[in-house]
């Protein structure tokens, strides 16, 4: 269905199902591409979000489902992992290195850019966007777990629920987020093929139109009205000043409104190839390297500019947003950064005692 999970350094953190094939399925190609590129553009909004209800509602709604959508693909690639040294391996290489990489580079730039001089460099406390990379990587090591549960799903929403009334989980890890965010990729787990293609029907792609005009209409009223934090899924209840009870309410409430969003999403995500579906193997390389844009942009000034805050600034600056993460996610630029993003550090393994060499494997050939 899609191509081998050594192509990429997401996808070897989200290996696909039907492994051998080298033939990618342009859908989750343009999935994953249209929900980078939407991260970049919620990025990019969050300047402008002051004295301007507009630009809150649509941050509000993108943020409902931009990535909620991103980890129920990655649980649907995760299907296929067991644990076995190989995929360890993959995880490894395509994951937790890129992690440490990462979360030492933001560390670095952001002393320059936030001017802390002392911020000191933690793996246990994911900086900006790393977070993504270590809930992934403990998702990943429990995905066995949830494939021998009877209902995953269910039990995934207990432990989201639970951690929204528990204020003493700390910031270790963000285990917050990720556990709150833990039911969008079990239920990506449970995911099958006909699942999608059952979104992508006709009548699906027509309801999405006015569903999305609604969820942008409710946002519009709730911007002065309540806080949007909740779809940020990185606090407990209590450190949003609402009652413990909350959290779980509003966990069921955030997860049936992000999953009819994420819906919507994909039912207008083109199945065919589009310009920008080889984009789609290089969405970590987007997400990853955007960031330090992000965090310079406010560092140099680029919102400074008073017309930067009215509409047609905004529109500019989502422009340059979507922009510059599409270059993010190029082929030039993913052979520059794939050192730090897919990693050749075979010499940190130990061969397996039964490693049968590829050339001298039968039934194989060698490309």
């Amino acid at each position: 269905m899609v191509t081998q999970a050594t192509d990429t350094a997401h996808d070897r953190a989200m290996p696909p199902a039907h492994e051998g094939t080298k033939q990618r399925d342009a859908f989750f190609d343009n999935a994953k591409y249209l929900a980078i590129v939407l991260v970049a553009m919620g990025h990019a909004w969050e300047p402008l979000r002051d004295g301007s209800r507009s630009v809150t509602a649509l941050y509000t709604l993108v943020y409902a489902f931009h990535m909620p959508a991103f980890i129920v693909i990655s649980g649907y690639f995760s299907r296929g992992f067991d644990a076995s040294p190989e995929r360890l391996k993959r995880l490894v290489t395509g994951v937790f290195v890129p992690y440490v990489i990462f979360e030492t580079a933001y560390t670095l730039f952001t002393r320059w850019t936030d001017q802390v001089p002392d911020r000191p460099v933690s793996l246990l406390d994911p900086l900006y966007l790393t977070w993504f990379l270590a809930a992934l990587f403990v998702w990943r090591l429990t995905t066995p777990l949830w494939r021998l549960v009877r209902r995953p799903l269910p039990v995934a929403l207990a432990v989201a629920m639970l951690a929204t009334m528990a204020p003493a989980i700390g910031k270790d890890l963000d285990l917050q987020r990720t556990m709150q965010f833990l039911p969008y990729f079990v239920l990506g787990l449970s995911l099958k093929p006909e699942h999608f293609r059952l979104v992508r029907r006709p009548e699906v792609r027509m309801l999405a139109v006015p569903v999305f005009m609604c969820a942008f209409v409710a946002a519009y009223w709730a911007v002065p009205r309540m806080s949007g934090a909740w779809f940020y899924h990185r606090d407990s209840a209590q450190e949003l000043g609402a009652p413990a009870w909350y959290g779980p309410v509003m966990t069921l409430v955030t997860f049936g409104c992000s999953l009819l969003l994420v819906a919507c999403f994909l039912a207008w995500v083109p199945g065919r190839r589009m310009w920008f579906t080889v984009l789609g193997a290089g969405t970590l390389y987007g997400y990853l390297l955007h960031g330090f844009v992000a965090q310079g942009a406010k560092f140099w000034g680029w919102y400074d500019p008073a017309w930067v805050h009215r509409p047609l600034g905004a529109i500019a600056v989502t422009v340059v947003a979507a922009g510059i993460v599409t270059v993010l996610c190029t082929p030039p630029v993913r052979h520059v950064f794939r050192f730090a993003l897919e990693p050749r550090i075979t010499w940190a393994f130990r061969r397996s005692p039964f490693h049968v060499p590829r050339a001298a494997a039968p039934g194989r050939r060698t490309i």
